[in-house]
């Protein structure tokens, strides 16, 4: 309908005065903060056109990169008060800016989300996983399905601290064992074992603390993205650096979101208005330090029933790995294509390079060195 009336010459451009006059016919059906968008959108163009196609994504709750930079290189500034400062907010209102100043590190992005995030999806792929971790042993339903293994292993091992070292645990059909890597699925399903409850309750909290913001601003398939390439990269990265030991835990996943999320405050340090950002980045550094810590202890301490040795810390790396590559990427392009991104398809080779090395290292080259492994589970 709009169309003919301000394009009659189908050029797909709009000019800019004929868009501000859009905007005054119709500012009271509009969000104030979707307005403020076009306005800017309308001074960021010099030469009096506005092409229709970036106005149809924006009503349309879709940005193109071109659209993006047209805004931020634009000549005016956002005037009205930043979204920290409004008022009468309710609480689900306070919680989607709280998680919009927590993960985005541009006022325009943050108001962007705020008036475009429905809650629907909500973020269920790291609260499942979670909950079946602790089942036998994340996201919100990533976490709840750590959680009910975790419980679940528990209870038929009548163990739940350094479960692993009981003389049964490792015959879990979903633990990766060197001796069993043909078993291909192994290198996902380690996730959902842990160590114990030391090693369940801190990957539950960072998954809950740091993946549900992030899976509610991202999305449950970018997210899950990293995430599930962080758990390859780990239990690959072990099979390649630790070849005599199992791998159990999330770590691998959890380490991606993390330090994706912790290399993307650090790189827009300016930009991010969480508060007490230092001295939360710290905590979270301790934290993962002191995981790595215990992971490195129990992987050279002796083991309680020889030859297996203790699992493999060499997941977390490979996690971090993906993190400060993939992830960081995938965060700092907020409603954006990734496809367009020169960064994204470098990191997905090097990815994919690396999956394939491993792929043939794990045929190939345990025959070849001739190591001794320990006997199957």
């Amino acid at each position: 309908v709009l169309l003919p009336q301000f394009d009659p010459g189908n050029t797909g451009y709009i000019s800019t005065g004929k868009f501000r006059s859009l905007l005054e016919s119709h500012s009271s059906e509009l969000d104030p903060h979707k307005r403020e968008v076009l306005l800017a959108l309308a001074d960021s163009h010099a030469d009096g056109q506005i092409c229709y196609q970036d106005f149809v994504n924006l009503m349309s709750n879709k940005r193109s990169n071109s659209f993006r930079q047209a805004i931020l290189q634009g000549n005016r500034r956002l005037c009205s008060k930043a979204l920290l400062e409004e008022k009468g907010l309710n609480l689900s209102q306070r919680l989607i800016r709280h998680v919009a100043y927590e993960t985005l590190p541009r006022e325009i992005d943050r108001k962007w989300y705020y008036d475009s995030y429905t809650c629907c999806p909500p973020p269920w792929f790291m609260i499942t996983v979670t909950l079946l971790e602790a089942r036998m042993g994340p996201s919100p339903s990533w976490v709840f399905m750590q959680v009910a293994f975790f419980l679940y292993n528990g209870v038929s091992l009548d163990q739940f601290v350094l479960q692993v070292t009981h003389p049964r645990y490792l015959k879990n059909a979903l633990v990766y064992h060197p001796q069993l890597r043909a078993q291909a699925w192994r290198y996902l399903t380690y996730i959902f074992m842990h160590a114990g409850i030391e090693h369940l309750g801190l990957n539950v909290v960072l998954q809950l603390l740091v993946g549900v913001p992030l899976e509610m601003v991202h999305g449950a398939t970018r997210i899950g993205l990293v995430y599930v390439a962080g758990v390859v990269a780990g239990s690959l990265a072990v099979s390649v650096a630790d070849m005599t030991a199992p791998v159990v835990g999330s770590s691998g996943g959890v380490y991606a979101l993390v330090s994706a999320h912790l290399a993307n405050i650090v790189m827009n340090w300016s930009g991010m208005k969480c508060q007490f950002k230092l001295l939360r980045m710290a905590v979270a550094l301790v934290c993962m330090s002191m995981e790595f810590g215990r992971a490195v202890w129990l992987r050279f301490h002796p083991s309680a029933y020889p030859p297996c040795p203790h699992p493999s810390f060499v997941a977390h790396l490979g996690g971090v790995a993906v993190g400060i590559t993939l992830g960081v990427v995938v965060l700092r392009n907020y409603e954006q294509r990734l496809q367009d991104q020169s960064l994204w398809w470098i990191f997905v080779a090097m990815y994919m390079v690396f999956v394939l090395f491993a792929v043939f290292w794990n045929i190939f080259a345990y025959t070849l060195l001739d190591l001794k492994l320990p006997p199957p589970p």
